[in-house]
């Protein structure tokens, strides 16, 4: 798997991903658990969907 996600893309992904837990904590709703995903994505620095469209905000190429 080859690394797509930027640093500053991955500070985006971790400040929705925990903005969209917290919603779903304050309006107590299982819609919070889909923060998981950009925090997820974060956590790997791999986003599937810009591996599908060939999309990379990682400015060095890595092959991990």
């Amino acid at each position: 798997m080859q690394q797509n996600v930027g640093s500053i893309d991955r500070v985006i992904r971790v400040i929705v991903g925990l903005a969209v837990i917290a919603a779903g904590v304050y309006f107590e709703s299982w819609w919070g658990v889909v923060g998981l995903v950009p925090l997820g994505t974060a956590a790997i620095g791999w986003c599937p969907p810009y591996a599908m469209f060939g999309i990379s905000t990682c400015s060095v190429k890595t092959d991990t």
